[in-house]
């Protein structure tokens, strides 16, 4: 703290009592540094020594050295990370072992899925109401739920689906069908609109195939393809923090994806032969076993999925994949 009159007070003091003294003038005393300290601010020991503040004018570099000891006000920005809460620890939730039922069983022999160890689902206005609850029980322990296809569709049960889904436990992630009349760029802003930003999210997917049924009968080329999907997963990939995951079948695989997307995580459809049959040289993360699931909690069928890895690597991906 500084105190403006006290040059003048000392000046006064001396001249009306005439003394001199040896000792040091007033002007020395106040280019003195304060010997006073705070808790905040810690003297330097580095300062420049009294006789050399009031002989002449400091060199540049000497300024900039003094200045560079003067404490700066905290940022904003620096004060609301101070103030902010430690990011949380990640927990892991618990495994149920999947007792779903098929209503068209397959024998995949020695790559069966039922050796994994990590089963899920994914879901859509087709499944109606959903006790997720009783799902979960069943061995769901993630869902995809689908949000959005197109550039102005949105699933009437998104939002339903992905309340429901994290209050009963699930790791739960949203996923977007691609279609091919529509800008990449106006499908991934469709999604961001629709699809919330929030911790432990799983990350979002691109669903990309040939749909017999739709509307759109518009078949690009393979680089017209490519070129559409990095668009639409460059803008996701900004926005949420995450690397899309790539849905595909493998019609749609065979025509455009072979070889492409190395460093991108793929959930493969693959019903009736394992993904090491049909898809020899893909890496994935998730596999679509069956189309034709049967589970307490949903009327009718579901897509079965599981995870590639054991629990512990589940949990892992998680922790690093999650929003």
């Amino acid at each position: 703290m500084r105190f403006p009159g006290l040059s003048a007070i000392l000046s006064a003091c001396i001249a009306f009592i005439g003394c001199t003294s040896n000792g040091p003038s007033v002007d020395e005393l106040l280019a003195r540094p304060s010997q006073e300290t705070t808790s905040s601010v810690t003297r330097p020991d580095n300062l420049v020594p009294p006789a050399e503040i009031g002989s002449a004018p400091p060199e540049e570099g000497e300024l900039q050295q003094m200045m560079a000891m003067v404490p700066s006000d905290p940022k904003p920005e620096a004060l609301t990370a101070a103030l902010a809460s430690p990011p949380k620890p990640f927990v892991r939730r618990q495994i149920y072992r999947q007792r779903f039922r098929d209503a068209k069983p397959i024998n995949f022999g020695s790559a069966s899925p039922s050796s994994l160890a990590v089963h899920g689902v994914d879901v859509s206005r087709w499944q109606g109401e959903i006790d997720w609850a009783k799902l979960r029980s069943q061995g769901a322990n993630f869902a995809y739920i689908k949000a959005t296809d197109g550039g102005d569709h949105l699933d009437p049960m998104f939002k339903k689906n992905w309340r429901a889904a994290a209050e009963a436990g699930l790791r739960r992630g949203a996923y977007h069908f691609f279609y091919w009349c529509r800008t990449a760029g106006e499908q991934a802003d469709w999604f961001i609109r629709n699809v919330p930003k929030v911790e432990g999210a799983l990350p979002p997917v691109i669903d990309v195939e040939w749909n017999h049924t739709s509307s759109c009968k518009k078949r690009p080329s393979r680089s017209l393809v490519l070129e559409k999907m990095q668009v639409f997963m460059d803008k996701l990939e900004r926005h949420y923090g995450q690397r899309p995951v790539i849905y595909t079948a493998p019609d749609f695989y065979r025509d455009n994806l072979r070889g492409a997307f190395l460093d991108y995580p793929f959930w493969l459809r693959s019903v009736a032969e394992p993904p090491s049959k049909v898809y020899p040289d893909r890496k994935w993360v998730f596999w679509q076993y069956s189309g034709s699931g049967l589970s307490h909690g949903v009327d009718g069928r579901i897509d079965l999925n599981v995870f590639h890895g054991s629990e512990n690597e589940w949990h892992r991906w998680v922790a690093a994949h999650a929003g």
